[in-house]
C-alpha cells in the first residue's frame, strides 16, 4: 500500500486547466459509475464526517472511499483522507491525503458551473467566503480564461479580502474591490459564488437584488433557499444530493450538470434566467482525481507491506 501525501501531490504541480478536465472527465462516467449518496454523521453541532464511496466504471478498477470531516476550533478544520482499492483484487493500493483533492475539484466544479450557466454578457463576478475553496475556484478561472477580463467583487472578512487580493497579483485579467456588504455584490454581480461555510440566515432576503440573468453558485449550500423559491432553473451535481432540501418540490425547473454537458437536457436558454448550480460534491470526483494522481506516483511514494493471511482461517 502506498502512502501519498499532501505536499507529495502539490509536487505534482497540476494545472488548474487539468483539474477542470478531469472534472468534466469524471461527470461523463457519472451514469456508469457506481456512486451512493454520501452519509452524513454529525458528532455535535455542526460539526461533520461525510463518507463518499464511488466505484469507477470499467476499464478503470477502481473503488475509492473519501472521509472528509469539518470539527469547529481544529486546524483546518475542513480535513479529508481517501482510500483507493483495486476493485477486481480487492487490494488496497493507497491512502491519500485528501485536502488538495477536495479543494481543487472543488474549485474545479465551481469553475465548470460557471462556465456552462453564466450569461453570455457576463462581466462581474462576487465572491463570498475567501477561504482556501474560493481561492480554487478563482483559480481555476483565471487560469482557464487567461483572455478573459474579471470583475470581481470581494466580501471583506477580517483580512481575507487582502490577502485574497495579494495571492492573485500577479494576474493581468482580474480587477478587485473589496465591499463590506453581501447584499451589494449581490445587486451589481452577473455571477454569486459563495463559499461561506456557515449561515445562520438567508445571505440576502431582498429577491429583488438577484439581478435578471444572474447566475448563483452556493458551494457550502446555505444561506440562498430563498432562490429555490423564484428562480428559473436549478441544477445540481446529484439529485440525491438536494431532493431532501425543504424547497426541492418547488423548483420551477431542475436538471443535473452532467446531462447538460452530455446534451441531453438543456442549460440557460436566455440571458434572462436566473439560474441555481449546487455542486455538493461528489466522491467520484475525488475517486477519479486519486486514481490519476496514484498512477503517476505510485513508483515514487512510501510503501508500506501489508501482511495478510491468504489461507482461510478459523476462529
Amino acid at each position: 500500500m502506498r502512502i501519498i501525501s499532501q505536499s507529495e501531490i502539490r509536487e505534482l504541480n497540476i494545472s488548474p486547466v487539468n483539474c477542470i478536465e478531469w472534472v468534466r472527465e469524471s461527470f461523463s462516467l457519472k451514469e456508469r459509475a457506481q456512486l451512493p449518496a454520501k452519509i452524513s454523521l454529525h458528532p455535535q453541532g455542526n460539526d461533520f464526517f461525510n463518507t463518499m464511496p464511488c466505484q469507477l466504471p470499467a476499464p478503470d478498477n477502481y473503488f475509492g472511499v473519501k472521509i472528509v470531516h469539518r470539527i469547529k476550533g481544529a486546524t483546518p478544520a475542513l480535513g479529508s483522507d481517501l482510500l483507493l482499492y483495486d476493485s477486481q483484487s480487492g487490494t488496497l493500493l493507497a491512502m491519500l491525503d485528501a485536502d488538495w483533492i477536495t479543494t481543487m475539484r472543488t474549485g474545479a466544479v465551481a469553475t465548470l458551473a460557471i462556465q456552462t450557466f453564466r450569461k453570455s454578457d457576463t462581466k462581474r463576478y462576487g465572491f463570498l467566503g475567501l477561504g482556501n475553496t474560493g481561492r480554487a475556484t478563482m483559480l481555476c478561472l483565471l487560469e482557464s480564461e487567461p483572455d478573459i477580463m474579471h470583475d470581481v467583487m470581494l466580501l471583506r472578512y477580517k483580512d481575507q479580502a487582502e490577502l485574497f487580493i495579494e495571492r492573485f497579483k500577479e494576474y493581468s485579467n482580474v480587477s478587485f474591490t473589496i465591499c463590506d456588504d453581501a447584499k451589494e455584490i449581490i445587486s451589481q454581480s452577473d455571477v454569486i459564488v459563495s463559499c461561506i461555510t456557515e449561515a445562520s440566515g438567508l445571505i440576502c432576503e431582498d429577491d429583488s437584488l438577484y439581478k435578471e440573468g444572474c447566475l448563483v453558485i452556493p458551494v457550502h449550500t446555505r444561506g440562498f433557499q430563498n432562490c429555490d423559491l423564484f428562480f428559473d432553473k436549478v441544477f445540481a451535481d446529484d439529485t440525491a444530493h438536494v431532493c431532501g432540501f425543504k424547497y426541492f418540490d418547488r423548483f420551477k425547473q431542475f436538471g443535473e450538470i452532467q446531462d447538460v454537458l452530455a446534451g441531453k437536457i438543456k442549460g440557460r436558454e436566455s440571458d434572462k434566467e436566473r439560474i441555481l448550480s449546487y455542486n455538493i460534491g461528489l466522491g467520484l470526483h475525488d475517486v477519479l482525481y486519486a486514481s490519476k494522481i496514484y498512477k503517476i506516483l505510485k513508483e515514487y511514494s512510501n510503501e508500506i507491506k501489508i501482511i495478510r493471511e491468504t489461507d482461510k482461517f478459523w476462529i
